[in-house]
């Protein structure tokens, strides 16, 4: 089930417990805009994440990041989701991503570390109908990205219309069985 980026939008403002602002898709790649209500639009994912969590009344600020290095790999992590992620249509493109972000997640709980932030809440969105277009096997293949998205999609709040991902806790393949 693939969501539209208005969608997605939605629910991010959702889970910050934003105002719900008029959100809407410019040219043929539907880059959403956010309207402001105050005449001022924003354009991009990654702008309106930012300023959704940095004007969240439920402290979304806190998802940015607390030190300059955070707050870059979080930019650095918004910027993969939308020119990696969101064009990772053929399937060789989104294994060599899945492959890439696997090993990345290898020793890490949530893209930061130990810490959750905008970056996997984004991420989680993005990869969402990636995941759910790999069967078994394959989410097997990709231990460490399958381990991190079932524990995002439980966080509180992040899940909301988005279809529950079933992952199995026992190996069901082994390297001779496919």
């Amino acid at each position: 089930m693939a969501v539209g980026v208005e969608e997605e939008v939605k629910s991010l403002a959702n889970f910050l417990g934003s105002p719900a602002y008029k959100v809407t898709t410019q040219g043929e790649i539907k880059v959403p805009q956010l309207h402001t209500g105050n005449g001022k639009t924003l354009t991009g994912l990654a702008t309106i994440s930012k300023f959704l969590a940095r004007s969240s009344p439920s402290g979304g600020a806190k998802l940015l990041g607390t030190t300059p290095e955070d707050q870059a790999e979080i930019a650095q992590w918004l910027e993969y989701r939308v020119t990696i992620v969101d064009r990772s249509v053929e399937k060789k493109d989104a294994q060599a991503m899945l492959k890439e972000l696997n090993s990345y997640l290898l020793d890490k709980v949530y893209f930061l570390g130990f810490h959750f932030s905008l970056a996997d809440l984004i991420m989680y969105h993005g990869l969402h109908p990636v995941m759910c277009r790999l069967s078994f096997f394959e989410k097997q293949q990709y231990q460490n990205v399958s381990r991190w998205f079932d524990q995002v999609q439980h966080y509180p709040g992040v899940q909301q219309h988005l279809p529950q991902l079933v992952f199995l806790r026992n190996t069901l393949y082994t390297s001779s069985d496919h």
